[in-house]
């Protein structure tokens, strides 16, 4: 059954992935995401609020987990994928045609831990905080996601093994992690809204014990394109990219805005959970406002990667973003 659903959405991929002009006249492009995530909320009102139409683009956003959303790239599946710029980079080794940002998104660490309703550390210090959880069960997301490096990188601060003094259960879907912590598969989940405020509601977990965006900028969720999509293509890169800019802007001046496209992507969650994930969302800075991927982003997500042991080597700004289209863009 696995490999069916995986068939089915590689064929739905390759099906509105490359470039093709639709009757309306506008060229169809698809985008490819590990997760349905309010992160994602600046590029969830562009294709709302017609930002894409404007410039003759149609986008369609597929989700594609288990780390397919970046492998869909780079097989030409898909024209764009939204995630980090780690992802990016271990995609990228030995690759001729590699992955490159394009525009910033989530320009903070979108990842929370949150522990089932009762258990708490006693303090945020190191030693306390390596006390909680030596010997727990954390669902942390699929083995080298960012979610997951982020948690292996708190457990190495705090000086835990992350492969001995916890249990790590690595779940390819993100979104599983509410139901696995309300049925006793875990004491400790990590992730983002809206599971944050799904759990918090339902009663499965608390308020987060840790909150990685006090990690400040960082590259966690950029738009990134094959190298020779930016050579070959570039009218489109940056008509894609002035309507993220657009988009960006407009949820940082207009909440209203951003609270009505939020519930159109989000039906099914309450209007407190709503509003919960949007408050957070501007409290925690959580989106970027000029769609710079700056160079401490990228080497703030490239260190927690490093730390990870799933990395090696030297990493350069240059080889993993071109803010040509950005800063083209803005100067205008």
């Amino acid at each position: 059954m696995k490999k069916f659903l995986a068939l089915l959405v590689c064929l739905a991929l390759l099906c509105c992935a490359l470039p093709a002009l639709a009757e309306d006249g506008l060229t169809r492009l698809t985008v490819a995401e590990p997760v349905h995530l309010i992160g994602y909320l600046p590029l969830y009102v562009a294709i709302h609020e017609g930002y894409f139409a404007e410039e003759g683009l149609d986008i369609t956003v597929v989700q594609a987990t288990g780390g397919t959303h970046v492998t869909a790239v780079v097989s030409g599946d898909a024209f764009a994928v939204i995630g980090g710029v780690d992802s990016n980079a271990l995609a990228n080794q030995g690759n001729s045609d590699p992955i490159v940002g394009i525009v910033h998104c989530v320009n903070r660490a979108n990842v929370y831990l949150f522990a089932r309703t009762g258990l708490a550390p006693d303090s945020d210090s190191a030693e306390d905080m390596a006390d909680f959880l030596r010997g727990k069960r954390i669902v942390a997301g699929r083995y080298g996601g960012s979610p997951n490096l982020l948690t292996r990188y708190l457990l190495l601060q705090c000086g835990l093994d992350p492969d001995r003094d916890v249990t790590l259960v690595e779940n390819a879907d993100a979104s599983t992690v509410t139901a696995m912590l309300q049925h006793g598969q875990g004491d400790i989940g990590n992730g983002g809204e809206p599971q944050i405020s799904e759990g918090v509601t339902a009663g499965i977990w608390e308020e987060p014990f840790v909150k990685f965006p006090d990690l400040g900028d960082y590259a966690y969720s950029i738009i990134g394109v094959k190298k020779s999509t930016i050579e070959n293509d570039p009218d489109t890169c940056r008509k894609f990219v002035r309507a993220m800019l657009k988009a960006l802007s407009a949820v940082q001046e207009d909440h209203a805005l951003a609270a009505r496209v939020l519930e159109m992507e989000f039906s099914t969650l309450t209007q407190e959970g709503r509003a919960a994930a949007l408050g957070r969302a501007y409290d925690d800075c959580l989106w970027s406002k000029d769609g710079i991927i700056t160079p401490r982003a990228v080497d703030m997500t490239m260190e927690v990667l490093a730390a990870s042991g799933l990395y090696e080597g030297e990493w350069a700004y240059d080889q993993l973003v071109d803010m040509r289209f950005v800063e083209e863009l803005s100067a205008q």
